[in-house]
């Protein structure tokens, strides 16, 4: 959201981050070729895919809480392929400062 409803915004922190980079082993790789070649879900790059965004986003709360934020607005997520590698996954918004409203 770009906004929190039932607070104002006292102060802006500033832009924070949460990275990670995981590589794809071995048996999913395989897998997941043999599957593409049939169709259907890759459900061990799906499950990759969902742990890397769970791992970005806690390292962006983390990052706004060691500034003293109390909220992250427009947060977003960011993805790169790294070819046979693995994936990037960057979670980023605006950390800032809030007051519950009257």
């Amino acid at each position: 959201m770009n906004d929190l409803p039932g607070y104002e915004v006292t102060e802006v922190v500033g832009e924070v981050f949460g990275l990670t980079v995981r590589s794809r082993h071995l048996g999913s790789q395989i897998g997941a070729g043999l599957k593409a070649m049939l169709g259907g879900e890759l459900k061990g790059m799906t499950k990759m895919l969902e742990e890397t965004r769970v791992e970005a986003q806690t390292r962006l709360v983390e990052a706004a809480r060691d500034l003293g934020a109390d909220a992250v607005l427009a947060m977003r997520f960011d993805a790169n392929d790294l070819g046979d590698m693995g994936q990037e996954m960057c979670a980023y918004g605006t950390a800032v400062k809030v007051r519950k409203l009257p």
